[in-house]
């Protein structure tokens, strides 16, 4: 296979420290709306002293977006137009996966996450998330899981663990990631398929539209829910990332906003965070989103926002030996303008922010067991590209 290594210097000079400027973004969208605390936005520029090298690791892949370290050194990786990929340790891309289940595959629906079981070693399951056709062109988020053959090359009993309701004709705003939560239960995010008559399903608790649900391993809605059913925290738009602390336990997400808007927000269980009541952001043809508030009661504050937007994917905190500098911050795929977002978070506040491989579209974060990071960058001919330090 061929390595294509290059050299990524850091873009952004500037020093950590209260006194900084922000990181270079361009004007807001929203000028008028100020942040309700201090480093809700534009938090100082830090410069942790990093230069990367990126390597690319396994090539091509069509729209991959989603990544899963397997025991072996190997990952899963799947490509939004429909196919799941195993890739070994030296970075060769296997045959196509067999036993996926029909896949809705327009607009931004598609394959789109893919996770270990938490008790992987034993049960050998992956866990998976997609764009479900449910006929007459409607579709809605869905999870699956299925069990990983010996060999590598199928997936075995694949069956649904959640499928998002009602069915949506919209292609769009699917949200999709799952993660665990440290104790076997599963956190899948949706989005409120973005049209105009359907994104005030996010506030409506019959509809699982713009919220976190938290599900059993097998399916069915977790003891502990705060409404009785799947549902955990509501008023999201299109959440693309997720995590969950590696020390605290409590989940982070980081969703799109509009034009403006985009958030990181650590939901909690049975909490309203707002959309499309409030909001940081604007429609994209410039006009109000409601009644272009950022406030209301009830209503939760993200924990940081971007305006301009960085478009959000995939997201994870840091705790490997290879970027020192880094532990205990968080990583988020940025789309559009595109790179990669490091966040220092100290004790629950944003105070530092910096950007590396700024102008490529990067759809999905990993750490590998090495320490190394892998980016997963969207495009016909994307690739996965591994990041050490220089």
């Amino acid at each position: 296979m061929r390595h294509l290594l290059f050299c990524i210097a850091l873009l952004l000079p500037a020093s950590a420290g209260a006194q900084s400027a922000p990181v270079q973004q361009g004007p807001k969208n929203v000028p008028e709306f100020q942040p309700a605390f201090p480093k809700q936005t534009r938090a100082p520029a830090q410069n942790s002293g990093v230069r990367l090298n990126a390597e690319t690791f396994a090539a091509p892949l069509e729209r991959p977006w989603g990544i899963a370290p397997l025991p072996d050194g190997g990952f899963l990786v799947t490509e939004r137009t429909g196919r799941l990929r195993y890739i070994n340790a030296a970075g060769r891309i296997s045959a196509p996966l067999a036993g996926l289940p029909d896949i809705f595959v327009k607009g931004q629906g598609g394959l789109l996450d893919v996770a270990l079981s938490p008790d992987f070693a034993n049960d050998r399951l992956v866990y998976f998330t997609y764009a479900k056709p449910l006929g007459r062109g409607l579709s809605a988020t869905a999870a699956a899981r299925g069990q990983l053959s010996d060999d590598k090359t199928a997936l075995i009993g694949v069956a649904d663990i959640f499928v998002q309701s009602p069915p949506s004709p919209s292609a769009a705003h699917y949200g999709s990631r799952i993660v665990f939560d440290g104790a076997g239960r599963a956190f899948v995010t949706t989005g409120e398929h973005s049209s105009r008559n359907e994104r005030v399903l996010a506030q409506d608790l019959s509809t699982t539209y713009g919220k976190v649900v938290r599900i059993n391993p097998a399916g069915g809605a977790a003891a502990g829910n705060p409404f009785g059913d799947e549902i955990w925290s509501y008023g999201h738009r299109n959440i693309q990332g997720a995590a969950v602390h590696p020390q605290t336990g409590a989940l982070w997400t980081v969703e799109h906003g509009p034009r403006g808007g985009d958030e990181l927000n650590r939901p909690e269980a049975g909490k309203n965070y707002g959309w499309p009541v409030i909001s940081y952001g604007e429609n994209y043809n410039g006009s109000a989103i409601g009644r272009g508030i950022t406030k209301a009661e009830g209503m939760e504050q993200p924990v940081y926002y971007w305006d301009p937007v960085i478009a959000p994917g995939g997201m994870i905190f840091y705790t490997g030996e290879m970027f020192p500098q880094w532990q205990g911050d968080i990583l988020v795929a940025s789309l559009r303008p595109g790179g990669l977002v490091r966040l220092r978070l100290r004790d629950g506040v944003i105070v530092g922010e910096e950007r590396f491989l700024q102008g490529r579209r990067i759809r999905d974060v990993e750490q590998a067991a090495d320490g190394s990071v892998l980016v997963l960058f969207d495009n016909p001919k994307g690739s996965v590209l591994r990041l050490t330090p220089q």
